[in-house]
């Protein structure tokens, strides 16, 4: 409590000085200007230029000579101030600047909606700012702010602190060194060591505005909210703590289970459990090691959804090398979510183009599938292998911890290899099924009306011996540095070794034979450029089922036995 010096003598004591008639009268009078103000409608402007008004206590004291223009009030003290209502134990009521200072119990009231209350008040009633200190709540319906320093403008309708408070209401709980709160349009303005604390989850903060109308919290600055399920990373944005739905921008980040999905905007429903993410997007897996990329993102984090569209990318780095896949839309389904018999399958389509250092790909749509670890390629796949050519109607690979295992070709199969641009080995035949070993295709076997051009080479100087054109049902061959070794034939078979100076002009080329090297995937940009066969050169599907090969009805017929 401030101390004055003030004579303790009571005025209204037995014994009056000469002039306590003068100061009764004065008294009656104040105390009847302030019985008529409370009739008076006041706005805040009106509200300035009129002094404080006391309406009760249960004693008052003054010095005349020394202060005469302060007052003591001690004991259920009352005072009124443009709508405002104060009650404390004891008050000074200081004429001059129309201000007061308040102990004990203090407590303002404004209506029926606002009531703020404190151990210590000083409020002045020329610019109408109350400035409350320990134990301080501020109460506005279903919101109350407690903190031990509080300042209020009443003409701003601004209430401040900047020590450390918490804002209370319906939903949320907030914490922060300094905030401001709005009892007219119920905003709230945060700064450092934010908290929002929900049943849900807890959003942290360094700079942070909220509504207890809408309960949107408005996001300013760093933030993060976490949950059971995800984390959500953010700079800017708003999050409706009752919908749960958050519209975030500036690069921000839901992680959940190992994914995290980025973006230049991002909007999430937390209930529903999906987002979506627009412009220079990237959902990470960081478990499997792979990523989508592109300018349109879905997650579905409940059923494991997720669409890419817009320069949409697949990325597959669990290897030394990245494989990179483009296609026109990128889909991946979830099936038995949270069971042990989960499995994903990855759909895309269309005008797919894939592109690793030793492999590269196109194909109109193709499927992969983690139950079996098969990506199968449709509608005129075609297949590059260092300096081989793998194409046929569709083309299925097996994979093996992302490392391809074998391949299999059906219909229409035909891999070319490039020995110079005028000679080319080919084999051709109904289906092929090329087997990997450590990333490298070390072997291959035709089925079916096989056909072979072939250019041996000599050892000591790897000069072409001839020209050997052979047919017949099934072939092996194997390759050494990505070239085309050794191969036999395995049953009936006939061919003819032509030499070089004596091939026939139409033994160069098989029927069937095709070679696009401008199709080919350059580099991993490359990817975005779609480049079709030309006219008139797609497969037509044929209808025909590839038959068995020897090895495969040797072990049907070895089954059947058993």
């Amino acid at each position: 409590m401030v101390s004055y010096k003030m004579n303790r003598q009571p005025i209204f004591s037995g014994k009056r000085p000469a002039f306590s008639k003068m100061v009764l009268v004065m008294l009656s009078l104040l105390m009847i200007c302030a019985l008529s103000a409370q009739d008076r409608p006041t706005t805040p402007q009106q509200a300035k230029k009129t002094r404080i008004d006391l309406l009760h206590a249960d004693e008052a004291q003054a010095d005349q000579k020394a202060r005469p223009d302060v007052q003591l009030l001690i004991g259920s003290v009352k005072l009124l101030h443009g709508g405002m209502y104060m009650f404390c134990d004891t008050a000074f009521i200081f004429e001059k600047s129309n201000s007061v200072e308040a102990f004990g119990n203090v407590h303002m009231e404004q209506g029926d909606t606002l009531f703020i209350y404190g151990d210590h008040l000083y409020y002045d009633g020329m610019t109408q700012i109350a400035m409350l200190r320990n134990h301080v709540r501020m109460i506005n319906r279903g919101t109350e702010l407690t903190t031990d320093s509080l300042n209020y403008d009443r003409l701003l309708d601004l209430g401040y602190y900047f020590d450390g408070g918490q804002l209370t209401d319906e939903e949320n709980v907030l914490t922060s060194e300094w905030g401001e709160y709005s009892p007219s349009t119920k905003l709230a303005v945060f700064n450092h060591t934010v908290r929002l604390v929900n049943p849900r989850f807890t959003l942290t903060s360094d700079t942070l505005k909220y509504s207890t109308l809408t309960k949107v919290a408005t996001i300013l600055g760093p933030s993060d909210i976490v949950s059971d399920e995800n984390h959500i990373y953010s700079e800017r944005g708003i999050y409706n703590t009752v919908t749960e739905q958050a519209e975030l921008l500036d690069r921000s980040i839901l992680t959940n289970q190992g994914k995290r999905l980025t973006g230049d905007s991002l909007f999430y429903d937390r209930k529903q459990g999906f987002g979506e993410a627009f412009r220079h997007v990237v959902m990470n897996d960081t478990v499997n090691r792979n990523m989508l990329t592109g300018n349109y993102c879905f997650y579905n984090e409940v059923t494991g959804h997720a669409v890419a569209t817009d320069r949409a990318v697949a990325i597959d780095y669990s290897q030394g090398d990245s494989l990179y896949m483009h296609g026109d839309t990128l889909r991946l389904l979830t099936y038995h979510i949270n069971t042990d018999s989960v499995y994903r399958e990855m759909r895309v389509y269309h005008h797919v183009r894939a592109y690793r250092s030793d492999v590269q790909a196109v194909c109109d749509s193709l499927v992969y599938n983690s139950k079996d670890s098969c990506m199968t390629m449709y509608k005129d796949p075609i297949i590059w292998h260092g300096s081989q050519q793998l194409l046929g109607e569709e083309v299925k690979v097996y994979t093996n911890d992302s490392t391809i295992t074998w391949a299999h070709i059906i219909n229409q199969a035909l891999v070319v290899e490039e020995k110079d641009t005028v000679h080319y080995n080919q084999v051709s035949g109904k289906e092929m099924k090329a087997y990997f070993e450590q990333g490298e295709m070390r072997r291959v076997d035709v089925n079916g009306n096989v056909i072979v051009v072939f250019y041996p080479i000599e050892e000591k100087d790897s000069t072409f011996i001839g020209l050997n054109h052979a047919e017949g049902g099934f072939l092996r061959m194997t390759l050494k540095n990505r070239r085309m070794d050794q191969g036999a034939f395995i049953g009936k078979a006939g061919g003819t070794l032509y030499p070089m100076s004596q091939i026939p002009p139409d033994q160069y080329r098989l029927p069937t034979f095709a070679w696009f090297p401008s199709i080919r995937p350059r580099d991993k940009e490359d990817i975005f450029n779609w480049r079709g066969k030309p006219a008139g050169q797609e497969l037509k599907k044929s209808d025909r089922q590839p038959q068995a090969s020897p090895r495969d009805m040797h072990i049907k017929r070895q089954n059947k036995k058993k």
